[in-house]
C-alpha cells in the first residue's frame, strides 16, 4: 500500500480576516483608572524630585526647563494612553478568542480555546472601584497569562472565564 505525500498551496486571500470581526472595546470607566495610575505614578515621582530640589541648597540651573520638558513627557504618556486605550478590544469566537491593543505598533493575539490551560480574573484596587476586572488566559508553556483583556465589567468578565473554563473541560473530555 503506498502513500502518496500532497502538500497543496493554499490560496492566502481567501482566508478569513480577523481584520474584518467587530471588536468589543474595553469598558469607557477604565480610562478613568488609566488615569488615576497616571497620576499617582507622576505625583510620586514629582513629590521625589521636589523633596530633592528642595534639599540641594544651590539653585538648581535649567530648573524652569526641566519642569517643561516633564509636563511635555506627562502629556504625550497621557496622550499615548489615550491611543492605546481607543485601539484595544476583543472578541471570542466560535473557536479563539482576539485581544488588540498598542498605541504606536498595533498587536493583535489570537488564541484557539485549543491552546488554552486555564483562565483566571484579576481585580486591581482601583479598577475594582470602578466594578471592573481583567481576564486573563493561559496557554500551555509560560508562567505569565498569554493576553490579559483589562476593562470588563466585573459579572461580564465572570461570564467569560465560565466560557472558557467550558471550553477547557470540553477540550479534557474530548482528549479522553
Amino acid at each position: 500500500m503506498e502513500q502518496t505525500f500532497t502538500n497543496e498551496v493554499i490560496d492566502t486571500t481567501s482566508l478569513p480576516r480577523f481584520e474584518d470581526v467587530q471588536l468589543t472595546p474595553i469598558h469607557p470607566d477604565y480610562w478613568k483608572v488609566i488615569i488615576a495610575n497616571l497620576i499617582i505614578a507622576y505625583l510620586i515621582f514629582s513629590a521625589s524630585a521636589g523633596v530633592v530640589i528642595y534639599m540641594v541648597d544651590e539653585p538648581v540651573p535649567y530648573l524652569v526647563y526641566g519642569i517643561v520638558a516633564y509636563i511635555i513627557i506627562i502629556l504625550l504618556h497621557i496622550t499615548i494612553a489615550r491611543i492605546s486605550f481607543k485601539n484595544r478590544g476583543y472578541a471570542f469566537r466560535a473557536h479563539d478568542v482576539i485581544y488588540r491593543s498598542g498605541a504606536i505598533a498595533i498587536t493583535t493575539t489570537i488564541i484557539p480555546y485549543n491552546r488554552v490551560q486555564h483562565a483566571a480574573l484579576y481585580e486591581g484596587w482601583l479598577a475594582r472601584k470602578f466594578n471592573l476586572s481583567a481576564v486573563e488566559i493561559y496557554t500551555a508553556g509560560g508562567a505569565n497569562s498569554d493576553i490579559k483583556i483589562p476593562g470588563i465589567e466585573k459579572q461580564h468578565a465572570e461570564n467569560i472565564k465560565q466560557l472558557l473554563m467550558g471550553k477547557i473541560l470540553k477540550q479534557q473530555d474530548n482528549e479522553q
